[in-house]
């Protein structure tokens, strides 16, 4: 086998992202799955708005969009009487700032299909049936033995899910607690009897069940109390016990589960490691860091982690930045998993309050925190403050969307299409900014005005970030620097310090 820049172990959501961002910056990657055919289960089934910025700068999102849904209702029912319904986003419409408002339906199995389908264009496959043994590192890189083959690369990341061999290999544990909460099951049904316009639910003394339709697929995701036997032990998922859940708990004869295509079992962790990295080897997703499905954050923060990762890899690698930047991603991503294990146990707390008090149902669980909109960086060495600006985003802050227009044939654009890609993008908010401008090295760098004699603004350019001033964009669209529009040199700094 051939070696490789980085090899990325496990081609879940996380592992995928991080392989299509590594690949697109010309780096060496293999991405390895220990499974011999690609997973068809629903599992994870929403995606946040800001994994949707992720693929929309990966050039996946148009592909992802289509596949989904948004805006499904939430139908609570007493028996076959509808008592309440609700769309927890209504009112949310895309705006300058944010053009995906509101998180998406659509399941993580054709998630994963498109990012493959990514890699592909960019030129690489997952090898799959490709379990990794042990490896070892030395001073220059890592040597895993997969199967019975060694593989030499520079780094390796797992982002091999809660059962992670490449963290028990480090010998990191999951720290945290397993709350005294039902186990729930999880399976892909197909459903007569209900319509495919709503996320149906039932929550009573006697369990609950949910049934929730997969876009573009006939299938319906289920979500249940398990059944039990006789001593109070959780039954394995079956269709019978489904269907037995759903006859005990709504009780609609005319409704009838069949062709049960995948289940599992989901018990609630509270979990994380207290460092993403040892040496050449890091952590990524539910390798690093288990929490409550409330809010649907698992596979969206597993992206997050590998969008921060891959361009600091991508640097280091290029030789353009040095192996120290390497550490801002425990810096700032561990703060981030801390918080997910917080705001994730209150909102589960929420639901279950909920259901006990008022009969009410996920919904609950809605909170603007979850579309991940507002995740920051404020205390990374990458974030530099320069005084005295009030106005726009400042460093750690993420970068917000805006309409422009070409000065010479007026057509539209927007600043999205700007940072698409791997660079850092330098924008110059006024006129007064072009000499600035010119004295960045673009190596590394898109330098753009806005202004006359560059892109014009309508006035959103200037609302989400005021005007006479340098703003450096980080490759994953978090603000690193505002500068003074003349101060050309810090951003020089900026760059060299990297």
């Amino acid at each position: 086998m051939s070696p490789a820049d980085v090899l990325v172990v496990g081609a879940g959501p996380t592992g995928l992202t991080l392989a299509c961002d590594l690949a697109r910056r010309g780096v060496a990657v293999r991405i390895l799955d220990r499974a011999s055919e690609f997973p068809r289960g629903s599992r994870g089934k929403g995606l946040s708005p800001r994994s949707l910025e992720v693929f929309d700068d990966l050039a996946v999102v148009d592909r992802i969009l289509a596949s989904g849904a948004t805006h499904v209702p939430h139908r609570k029912y007493r028996g076959a009487e509808v008592v309440a319904e609700t769309d927890p986003e209504a009112g949310r419409v895309p705006t300058p700032d944010i053009p995906y408002p509101v998180g998406l339906m659509i399941p993580q199995w054709r998630v994963e299909q498109i990012l493959r389908e990514r890699l592909d264009d960019l030129g690489v496959a997952v090898e799959r049936d490709a379990e990794l043994r042990s490896f070892h590192q030395h001073a220059d890189g890592v040597t895993a033995t997969v199967g019975g083959t060694e593989i030499r690369a520079r780094y390796l990341v797992g982002c091999d899910g809660g059962r992670s061999t490449v963290r028990k290999a480090l010998g990191l544990g999951l720290r945290g607690r397993t709350p005294d909460v039902q186990l729930m099951a999880v399976g892909d049904v197909e459903v007569d009897g209900l319509g495919r316009d709503a996320w149906h639910q039932w929550f009573t003394a006697d369990g609950a069940i949910m049934l929730c339709p997969l876009p573009g697929t006939d299938a319906f995701q289920v979500q249940a109390s398990h059944e039990l036997d006789r001593d109070g032990s959780p039954l394995e998922p079956t269709l019978e016990r489904f269907q037995q859940t759903f006859d005990r708990v709504a009780g609609i004869p005319t409704v009838r589960l069949r062709n049960l295509s995948w289940r599992s079992t989901y018990r609630v962790n509270v979990r994380m490691v207290d460092q993403l990295r040892v040496g050449r080897v890091f952590l990524a997703g539910d390798a690093a860091h288990v929490h409550p499905i409330a809010g649907g954050l698992g596979m969206n923060s597993g992206i997050q982690d590998a969008y921060n990762l891959g361009w600091k890899l991508g640097l280091v690698l290029a030789g353009t930045a040095g192996a120290e930047l390497l550490d801002t991603y425990e810096e700032e991503r561990l703060p981030i998993a801390s918080w997910l294990l917080d705001i994730t146990s209150e909102r589960l707390d929420a639901v279950l309050a909920a259901i006990r008090v008022t009969g009410g149902g996920v919904d609950a669980v809605a909170s603007p925190e979850l579309t991940q909109l507002t995740l920051r960086y404020p205390w990374s060495r990458l974030s530099r403050h320069i005084p005295g600006r009030t106005v726009g985003p400042v460093p750690g802050d993420r970068a917000p969307d805006a309409p422009l227009r070409d000065a010479v044939t007026g057509a539209p654009t927007r600043l999205f299409d700007l940072f698409r890609g791997p660079h850092f993008t330098l924008l110059g908010l006024g006129e007064r900014c072009a000499a600035a401008l010119g004295n960045v090295a673009t190596g590394i760098v898109r330098p753009y005005l806005v202004g006359p004699g560059g892109f014009l603004d309508d006035g959103a350019v200037a609302d989400g970030y005021g005007t006479d001033a340098l703003v450096l964009v980080r490759p994953d669209g978090h603000v690193g620097l505002v500068a003074d529009q003349t101060e050309a040199e810090a951003v020089a700094d900026y760059l060299r310090c990297l």
